[in-house]
């Protein structure tokens, strides 16, 4: 089957602010929900919920399309370890670095990294070239978010195992989003949602059960953020994520995880009246530098070939 066609500039302009906004405010309602449930239990919550809401889903786009099912047992194993990187072990990581004590800037400031290292593993295995105001961009961006998010680093409340979590959590999503990319490049997002949902559900919940006693404290915020994480976050962010990466470079796209900080920012001064620092606006600028460079297409020359 031949990879998807290339949409249209505005459609993934459209998408990649969409993925940034969403990416984004996930920050916030983590950050409510894991109030009032353990982060294993939380994530549990999360993942059955959106098998609750995927499988009508599915079976109802079913008897309008055609399913794409994994065509054999590898292929089979390939979405589900990507899966299990993208949801089970980056959000059990990252989540339990703020559980065990490290601030939200701390955390913040250590996935934003992502793209520095996507780019490295790009440039060594995918042979994806970076120009050299590319590999600027990627440095820029890593000094605009720790700018941004600066006020909130609380160095005092890092200890070894949310350190662990933490980079266990970056370790995960940049291999969860290769893989994907390498391994499954044009699987049915849709089946593979379902698929990778499931995946994670079996493994949390014994882990939530063995660990954390399935403890809740049923608030509804506990239901609105879990419902806005499935919906938002879970299904249309990380399927946003895949289509991008598809669509481009895998540095370039991931370079879009550098905005997401500065969305958080945006929400806790709307939502909660945390006025950004004259510190946190230059780190916006910045940023949004930063990711201008490494998604710069220079146009050839009149007459040349594209490069």
């Amino acid at each position: 089957m031949n990879p998807p066609a290339h949409p249209a500039p505005s459609s993934a302009a459209w998408l990649a602010w969409a993925f940034v906004l969403v990416w984004g405010s996930g920050y916030i309602a983590s950050k409510a929900g894991l109030q009032h449930a353990a982060p294993f239990t939380f994530l549990t919550l999360r993942f059955g919920l959106g098998l609750l809401l995927l499988v009508p889903l599915l079976l109802w786009a079913a008897r309008r399309e055609p399913l794409r099912w994994p065509g054999n047992g590898r292929d089979w194993l390939h979405v589900v370890v990507a899966g299990l990187l993208m949801h089970a072990a980056n959000l059990g990581g990252s989540h339990y670095a703020q559980y065990f004590g490290m601030s939200a800037g701390v955390t913040a400031l250590v996935l934003a990294t992502q793209p520095l290292a996507t780019a490295f593993i790009a440039a060594a295995l995918l042979h994806e070239r970076l120009r050299p105001y590319q590999w600027l961009g990627v440095l820029l961006g890593l000094i605009g978010v720790a700018f941004v998010v600066w006020h909130k680093i609380d160095v005092r409340a890092i200890a070894a195992p949310a350190v662990f979590a933490v980079l266990a959590s970056l370790a995960a999503i940049t291999a969860g989003t290769l893989y994907q990319r390498v391994f499954c490049p044009t699987v049915d997002l849709r089946t593979a949602t379902v698929i990778q949902f499931a995946a994670s559900w079996v493994v949390l919940l014994p882990l939530a059960w063995a660990v954390e006693g399935l403890r809740v404290d049923w608030s509804p915020v506990v239901f609105v953020s879990v419902a806005y994480l499935v919906v938002f976050g879970s299904i249309f962010a990380t399927n946003a994520l895949h289509t991008l990466m598809r669509r481009g470079e895998a540095t370039r796209v991931t370079s879009l995880l550098y905005l997401t900080p500065i969305v958080a920012v945006a929400a806790e001064w709307l939502l909660f009246g945390v006025v950004p620092s004259a510190l946190t606006v230059v780190g916006i600028v910045v940023t949004c530098a930063g990711v201008a460079l490494v998604a710069w297409q220079p146009r050839p020359a009149a007459g040349g070939a594209a490069r």
